[in-house]
């Protein structure tokens, strides 16, 4: 890391301050294990970046013999949520697997696919799972479009910090098992949703996941620099668009300063 690295950091705290909402930042350089973090430890509403947890436990449950891969799920009308994603636009009885619902709850963000694995998961093992990780904060506590749930207060929330401590465990071959890991980041490294860490990142391997909603937006991932590092940025009650440029510049900046 080159010197003045911390001056570097320091520069873009102004620019962090002046968006509005509640900001929150974290990264680690996985060569060096150098960290940096701004607000990190915030429980921020979770929108979609709540999947990855949930794709977490998908893959222990397999692991623990619990359910399989292959499993085959056929898709019903009132099982269709609205966007993102695209079963809702399918014909209705389509079968896809658990290996589907997986790679479409993150690849597009597919809330169809979100909802039902929830369901066949169960929410509680998606908290316990995530206490077994040491993950304190981040919680699901309703499935998506709940409208009920959500007029009761109850939102899915996620912290930056223990995003990266999942993803880190990821890296490693620590969450799951270390091939179950490298299936995940595989699905992670197929994101279409990007454009924010990779919209200035040409040619470079990002494994990540977004979320929006109304002054909600986050993306938190692994970028394969020459020094890989764990990046997530996190917001609620936002500028968007503001936030979401920081985010495109503060990951390009990144990069660059290694």
């Amino acid at each position: 890391m080159k010197e003045g690295f911390a001056n570097f950091l320091s520069s873009m705290l102004p620019r962090m301050t002046a968006l509005p909402g509640e900001i929150s930042v974290y990264g680690k350089d996985l060569t060096t294990d150098e960290k940096w973090a701004y607000e990190a430890d915030i429980p921020l509403v979770a929108a979609s970046v709540i999947k990855l947890p949930i794709l977490v436990e998908a893959f222990r449950q397999a692991r623990d013999g619990l359910l399989a891969m292959d499993e085959a799920f056929s898709i019903r009308p009132e099982q269709k949520m609205p966007s993102c994603g695209a079963l809702t636009y399918l014909h209705d009885g389509l079968t896809v697997t658990l290996r589907d619902l997986c790679a479409l709850m993150i690849i597009v963000s597919d809330n169809t696919a979100t909802n039902i694995l929830i369901q066949r998961l169960g929410m509680e093992n998606v908290n316990a799972g995530m206490r077994g990780l040491g993950l304190e904060k981040s919680t699901l506590r309703r499935l998506l479009f709940d409208a009920e749930a959500a007029g009761r207060g109850l939102e899915n929330t996620v912290t930056a910090w223990e995003m990266g401590q999942l993803l880190e465990m990821l890296y490693k071959g620590e969450c799951v098992s270390p091939e179950a890991d490298a299936e995940m980041l595989g699905i992670l490294r197929d994101q279409r949703l990007n454009g924010k860490m990779p919209f200035f990142l040409h040619g470079l391997e990002i494994a990540h996941k977004t979320g929006e909603d109304d002054g909600i937006t986050h993306d938190v991932g692994i970028v394969y620099a020459e020094h890989p590092l764990i990046l997530c940025f996190a917001s609620n009650h936002t500028d968007v668009p503001a936030f979401e440029r920081f985010i495109q510049d503060a990951a390009r900046d990144f990069v660059g300063w290694i």
